[in-house]
């Protein structure tokens, strides 16, 4: 049975930090790039981070490069999310997903853990 398990969620003030984590099971979880998405009440879901499976490279979108660090451990089956210098603007339920680098779509999607900066 494939499942992503997200945890790591939680209320934050801004300034703050959050790791998250993403449990993989089921699936050959090297093999998949990873990614970690999110989406705030009323927008659509955005691509935060990506880290490739063989080779490592990891990709940001603009507004989070600098603070959000994303890394994998194979052994574990775990993708993370290092939240650094939170702001209001990251509060959003985060998704993880992983991608066979042949598929045109992300194959598999966890629940989602939400994430509130606020004071």
């Amino acid at each position: 049975q494939v499942q992503l398990v997200e945890s790591g969620g939680g209320l934050v003030q801004p300034g703050g930090s959050l790791t998250l984590s993403c449990a993989a099971s089921g699936f050959a979880f090297s093999n998949y790039r990873m990614s970690w998405y999110r989406q705030a009440p009323g927008a659509e879901r955005e691509l935060v981070a990506q880290i490739t499976g063989t080779y490592v490279v990891t990709t940001y979108t603009e507004s989070v490069k600098g603070r959000f660090t994303i890394s994998r451990d194979n052994a574990k089956k775990t993708v993370y999310l290092q939240m650094n210098s939170l702001k209001p603007e990251d509060t959003a339920v985060y998704f993880c997903a992983a991608r066979l680098p042949t598929s045109l779509q992300n194959n598999y999607w966890g629940q989602g853990t939400q994430v509130t900066v606020s004071s």
